[in-house]
């Protein structure tokens, strides 16, 4: 398996600086697993995801995909914060438990102007997953 271009540690830093209202310290996101277009993010539970009939919303699952490919895209392409999602699509596969959700996204292919990718997310401790995104970025130009 092929190493990411940048560190856990160096995507973190980069996040808290251009991203600090939404990787922070206590923001419940951590960079688990981080190699070349493979990387697997954790959110930790918290009651505030649940929406009426005590399932995880769809709006928090699609923030951790979109989270996911993001960070997915800098293991591959390095520090780019320009990039930016062009498409993203979900779909819900059964009930996540009232636990954290896991997110394993890994590029399809990367471009000079696009990365393309698919995240798979499981609530902590499950086999099956409990949604299936692919998403696209738009990578900025390189000078």
């Amino acid at each position: 398996m092929r190493a990411s271009v940048m560190t856990i540690e160096e995507m973190a830093a980069l996040l808290g600086r251009e991203f600090p209202q939404a990787f922070y310290p206590g923001c419940g996101l951590t960079i688990e697993r981080a190699n070349y277009g493979d990387v697997r993010i954790r959110k930790a539970f918290h009651e505030d995801h649940l929406r009426p009939g005590g399932t995880v919303s769809g709006p928090t699952m699609m923030e951790l995909a979109d989270f996911a490919m993001y960070v997915a895209v800098f293991s591959a392409v390095g520090p780019q914060p320009l990039a930016v999602t062009t498409n993203l699509n979900i779909n819900f596969l059964r009930k996540p438990a009232a636990a954290d959700l896991i997110a394993e996204a890994r590029l399809m292919k990367v471009g000079k102007r696009l990365a393309v990718g698919e995240v798979s997310l499981y609530s902590d401790g499950e086999s099956d997953q409990v949604a299936h995104v692919t998403s696209t970025y738009s990578l900025p130009v390189q000078k």
